[in-house]
């Protein structure tokens, strides 16, 4: 019987089954009830932010400076009808334990009429099952796991291109580059790297390609050097890593340090000014997915790397880029929906195609922007 059920599974000659249901193919809708009034003392239109607050935070200051930047342009316009917007900051280290009942605690008692966040996609996957209950927008800035978005939650709205239009252009330039050659495929196995890591594969097979050697690293392992001592990078003519910006940096510095000096193929995690940084020279020859639209280069564009420049004294990264377009289409639906939670979704959805400083924001179906990624770049 086991059998039997697993042949039925796969389908003949192997093929995988077509799905049950594919979100991709239908839009998603809110057919619930409307908002309770807009209270008649309401002094600010307050943003859930799920996130640290400090500029200076190593891995994610950026993003609170960019969403600020965008919300402090927004409030000289005259913010909503005259009130101005806030963005109300929640935010753990410890994101599974009291991370996410802050978050709850930030909906239900300060009244947020949307969420911009998180971090990463394991953060914004929490988010994700709280604001299904509470019914209002989720903007998602940086999270690329494609899965935050098939969950079938209306509320749910992904700026950055996902993992499954990534991956596929940077296993096509991996396999460029290598030719008939062997390339390593060193990944850490956090919750993005291996969201990340699943579709990277499952690409890979579509061209009948494995690794010759594969090292799956568990998140800030103490003992890194000599993990890496178990690759043989003289048998390959490149590495592809998998990981998050500070794992990433030091994977980057203990393959050059091994004397690697071939091409290393990054996932986008790795183009973080948080990776950079840390890598040094070590990033030299690091190719990673072009996650903005390189036809852009608008003014506005520079305009926003100049202010953001100016306010941090740091040159902005792709995520603080597309945490700037999130927020901006967020105050742009609010503006144009009113204090309506359920309007403010709509509103989301019909201002797609949207221009922003990344490039155009054009949701599909399930609510993730569907951008194609065109290439990759050298992150030096």
């Amino acid at each position: 019987m086991l059998l039997i059920l697993t042949l039925a599974a796969s389908g003949a000659g192997g093929q995988t089954a077509e799905p049950f249901h594919d979100y991709r193919s239908e839009s998603l809708e809110y057919l619930g009830p409307a908002d309770d009034p807009v209270p008649e003392d309401l002094a600010e239109v307050a943003i859930g932010w799920f996130g640290p607050d400090d500029p200076t935070h190593s891995q994610h200051g950026d993003l609170w400076a960019a969403a600020s930047m965008a919300v402090e342009e927004a409030n000289k316009q005259g913010g909503w009808n005259g009130l101005p917007f806030r963005l109300a900051a929640t935010w753990s280290e410890n994101v599974w334990g009291t991370g996410v009942s802050q978050l709850a605690r930030l909906v239900y008692e300060e009244g947020v009429w949307a969420i911009l966040g998180s971090v990463d996609g394991a953060a914004t996957h929490l988010a994700e099952q709280i604001v299904a209950k509470a019914l209002l927008p989720l903007v998602s800035p940086v999270a690329t796991d494609e899965s935050v978005n098939l969950a079938g939650v209306p509320w749910m709205f992904s700026v950055v291109p996902g993992d499954h239009l990534w991956a596929p252009v940077l296993v096509t330039d991996l396999l460029a580059s290598v030719g008939d050659g062997d390339f390593a495929l060193v990944s850490v196995t956090d919750h993005d790297s291996r969201a990340a890591l699943d579709v990277l594969l499952e690409d890979l097979s579509y061209q009948d390609r494995v690794p010759l050697q594969r090292l799956d690293i568990r998140p800030q392992i103490s003992d890194l050097a000599a993990q890496l001592e178990r690759l043989r990078l003289e048998d390959v003519e490149a590495v592809l890593v998998v990981a998050g910006p500070k794992d990433g940096a030091r994977l980057l510095r203990g393959i050059r340090e091994r004397g690697y000096a071939g091409p290393i193929f990054g996932s986008p995690q790795l183009a973080r000014r948080a990776c950079l940084e840390r890598a040094g020279e070590a990033a030299q020859g690091l190719r990673v997915p072009v996650l903005s639209d390189p036809d852009v280069g608008s003014a506005e564009l520079q305009d926003f790397e100049t202010r953001f420049r100016d306010l941090t004294g740091r040159d902005p990264d792709w995520a603080a880029a597309h945490t700037y377009d999130a927020t901006r289409i967020l105050l742009a639906a609010i503006t144009r929906a009113g204090l309506s939670r359920a309007a403010i979704r709509e509103a989301l959805v019909e201002l797609s195609p949207w221009q922003g400083v990344t490039g155009t924001i054009d949701w599909d179906p399930t609510g993730q922007n569907r951008r194609p990624v065109p290439g990759l770049q050298d992150a030096s």
